[in-house]
């Protein structure tokens, strides 16, 4: 790993440090060879930050050890992938706010794999969600699509299941780090997809989710794929954020209607009617992606 990898994975064992002091600090600095050799006046002026705060970032970042972090990573097979790595995929270069790192658990490969298919919905999903997942997913496996989502409960972790059970590979971007796997239920199933398939975070391993951090990885999952599709979501999901996110970046948004009287059909319908793709079989995703 080079000294710029090292300085860039020890800020993200400081607590203090946020995104945007990041992006000031490879702005005033790509390489951050001065990083070591800031006072905390210089970080406060690079960051806009108070004289104490600055001071804080300062002993944070002298207090961790990079072979300590590095020999913890190792010990968990886990890959740091800063953003100027040749394994960060471009599209997330794109992004308003790109990660500035992954951490991934798994096959890397996946993270640019040309064919990647976000499946999102319901953490509540409920048999029809289910039954439209099994119905759809095998066909996309067959062309060699690989599901990308969030491990969440729900749709999340059935599209996972599936894309599993059909002999596909999966990816799951998780808020929060490696050690605080949530939802607890769906541990055995992150070991299968980090053995079978991918998991990312742009999180270091100790950090535990927090609620902002659910929707700020939807940009990633979006990010990373052709096309998101939605299965089952109410009027105000957060699945919804993924289709938004999507649209902004120009991915084509699926969406599987439901019944008219269920409520978790309220928010698929909304984004039909906004020109999200109807999709009954997976022949309706593979003749918009052009396979």
């Amino acid at each position: 790993m080079d000294e710029t990898a090292k300085k860039l994975l020890i800020l993200q064992y400081c607590p203090s440090v946020t995104w945007k002091d990041q992006y000031l600090l490879l702005k005033h600095d790509p390489h951050l060879r001065k990083m070591t050799h800031l006072t905390a006046a210089e970080i406060a002026r690079i960051t806009g930050r108070s004289i104490k705060q600055a001071q804080i970032i300062l002993h944070e970042f002298n207090s961790v050890s990079y072979n300590h972090l590095y020999s913890s990573l190792t010990k968990s097979q886990t890959t740091f992938v800063p953003i100027f790595d040749q394994r960060y995929p471009e599209p997330l270069k794109r992004l308003p706010q790109p990660p500035w790192v992954l951490f991934a658990i798994g096959d890397v490969r996946l993270m640019k794999h040309d064919r990647i298919l976000a499946v999102v919905g319901a953490r509540n999903g409920d048999e029809y969600g289910r039954k439209a997942l099994q119905t759809i997913i095998p066909g996309l496996v067959e062309k060699h699509i690989s599901i990308i989502s969030g491990l969440a409960k729900g749709i999340d972790a059935f599209s996972h299941e599936e894309a599993l059970n059909a002999g596909g590979k999966t990816i799951a971007v998780i808020a929060g780090g490696f050690q605080h796997f949530y939802p607890k239920e769906n541990i055995a199933l992150a070991r299968q997809i980090a053995r079978d398939g991918l998991i990312l975070s742009e999180y270091a391993p100790h950090i535990k989710p927090e609620r902002w951090q659910f929707p700020a990885r939807n940009r990633i999952v979006s990010g990373l794929s052709g096309g998101v599709l939605i299965v089952q979501a109410a009027k105000k999901s957060g699945s919804l954020i993924t289709a938004n996110f999507a649209m902004e970046q120009g991915v084509d948004v699926f969406a599987v209607p439901g019944p008219i009287t269920h409520p978790l059909s309220e928010g698929v319908h909304s984004l039909i009617a906004d020109g999200a793709k109807i999709v009954h079989c997976a022949d309706d995703i593979l003749a918009e992606l052009g396979m």
